[in-house]
């Protein structure tokens, strides 16, 4: 009956309809990640096919496989929303996030078969949300108060990140880097302070982390490669006026001496800039922008060393670890802020020269520059390792941690289970849905390892149930374990957030009845 008073291409889908494009979309983005799920979790290659970009990426994150996928469906969206807020609040449970959603979803797509309204869906999701709230919290460890504890704490949370991904075999080792990275920067959780810096050439395992900051550029020509007690004057500046640019303009002249006028007016004005930035007493000058010939020999006559082309990311992260300020007019050097720096040197990595600048203001900074085979590979363990080092700096906010490896999953259902017989109504069913959702993660994770899921979930429960609430699964062994013992931590926020996250979205998809479609307002043609 709507669809007589909406606009010619516009549709709706309604009640039943609606709810079960919902559900089959957010069912079917959970299964695309699903696979990928824990330590033994599979690849997924995603391959671009415009005409310009055919490059492909492997990788086994979900926020970055969800983001790669143009997707119609809205609740599917809804999906692909929640895994980048995870990624953006903590860095990791990108895919726990959205398979925990669909497993939900399909859930109450069960419910609602029995004649189960939403909204009863949804109190008793409420109901069990806080139990397993409540379980989580009361289950959290807290270590702050130890240092040689906290540390470790954090170094299993790193070792646990980088399971399920490219680094697994050598966890151990870029743990200890994302640690002693995290560490320097005393609380703070300023990631800009540590640059990862991608060399192609040798094994993961040549990886290393470098005190300072690494810049991947060159030093200009015949200036000075090594500087002591730096003063930077960090720029966002055209430094290519030396060549006359004239557009959509015809200029007339009688003779070649003309031209040459023009040209050394043109320099003339590039000589005022450079004495301009030479003035504020400054023996390191980093641009954005290109720096030319004209300009870059009079740095290099006056002794100053001059750095071109410096990414935005570059001088934005130099402004920050160097006490400086990005400039762009030099007209008042007594209102701009310099960078400090004890020693800048170029040095050679593998075959290439790089710049490191060591001693800087922040003494926060620091560059974990890694190497591998291929870009492919650099990529993947670069995502990996921003994970880890996203979880950890959240870790270092927020101290408490708990068991990984299934057990918190089983541990809420259980509190969920327990919490049943006292409510009455078909709230309760809603409640057991919940229950069985969050038994499916441990399921999941068993299934992708080759495991008997069913059976092991069972020992698992069953070890639960005599009050062995740091069991979880352990996927190296096909057998349940102490995840204490075995060193398989994961940060509570993180945790904490996937249920959160996970059962609002899921109740915002749930209550669902209606989908509108718009056509776009046409124009007028006049």
């Amino acid at each position: 009956m709507e669809a007589a008073y909406m606009n010619q291409g516009s549709s709706m889908d309604k009640g039943e309809n609606a709810r079960m494009s919902s559900f089959i979309g957010a069912i079917a983005i959970a299964d695309l990640v699903k696979t990928t799920l824990g330590p033994k979790g599979m690849d997924k290659i995603l391959q671009r096919v415009s005409q310009n970009d055919q490059s492909i990426s492997v990788t086994n994150d979900g926020a970055t496989i969800l983001k790669s996928v143009n997707i119609d469906n809205a609740a599917a969206k809804v999906l692909v929303d929640i895994a980048k807020v995870q990624d953006d609040e903590v860095g990791d449970g990108t895919t726990s996030v959205a398979v925990f959603c669909g497993e939900l979803l399909r859930e109450a797509e069960k419910l609602i078969q029995q004649r189960i309204h939403p909204q009863t869906i949804c109190q008793g999701w409420r109901l069990a949300r806080s139990a397993a709230r409540a379980a989580l919290e009361d289950h959290a460890q807290d270590n702050k108060g130890d240092e040689a504890k906290f540390r470790n704490d954090l170094f299993n949370i790193a070792r646990t990140t980088l399971s399920s991904k490219l680094l697994t075999h050598d966890k151990d080792y870029f743990a200890n880097l994302a640690v002693e990275a995290v560490m320097r920067l005393n609380k703070s959780g300023n990631l800009d302070h540590i640059r990862l810096i991608k060399m192609p050439g040798g094994q993961l395992k040549d990886s290393y982390l470098e005190n300072g900051f690494i810049l991947d550029k060159k030093i200009g020509v015949g200036q000075p490669k090594r500087i002591e007690n730096a003063n930077i004057l960090i720029a966002n500046t055209s430094m290519d006026t030396d060549k006359i640019k004239i557009y959509g303009s015809r200029v007339r002249v009688d003779a070649m001496s003309k031209v040459a006028e023009i040209e050394e007016a043109e320099k003339d004005k590039m000589r005022a800039k450079c004495q301009k930035i030479i003035d504020h007493k400054i023996n390191v000058f980093i641009n954005r922008q290109l720096i030319y010939n004209f300009p870059e020999q009079i740095f290099a006559e006056a002794g100053i060393m001059s750095i071109e082309h410096a990414d935005f990311d570059g001088v934005e992260m130099l402004a920050a670890v160097t006490g400086g300020e990005v400039a762009s007019t030099f007209d008042h050097p007594e209102l701009v802020n310099l960078g400090k720096c004890d020693l800048i040197e170029e040095i050679m990595i593998g075959e290439d020269k790089v710049i490191k600048f060591s001693g800087c203001q922040s003494g926060e900074a620091c560059t974990i520059v890694l190497r591998g085979a291929s870009n492919h590979m650099l990529d993947e363990a670069e995502r990996s390792l921003h994970d880890a080092l996203a979880v950890l700096t959240q870790t270092v906010k927020e101290t408490r941690t708990i068991c990984g490896g299934g057990c918190t999953e089983v541990l809420m259902a259980q509190a969920v289970d327990n919490m049943v017989p006292t409510i009455a109504g078909k709230k309760a069913l809603a409640m057991e849905a919940f229950a069985r959702a969050l038994r499916q993660m441990p399921t999941i994770v068993a299934d992708n390892g080759g495991y008997d899921a069913a059976q092991l979930v069972a020992e698992l429960r069953s070890a639960h149930a005599k009050g062995e609430d740091t069991w979880g699964l352990d996927m190296y062994n096909g057998s349940v374990a102490c995840m204490r013992e075995m060193g398989v931590t994961e940060s509570f926020k993180s945790k904490l957030q996937v249920l959160l996250s996970a059962s609002e979205a899921a109740e915002m998809i749930l209550r669902v009845d209606d989908i509108i479609k718009c056509a776009p307002r046409q124009r007028e043609q006049h």
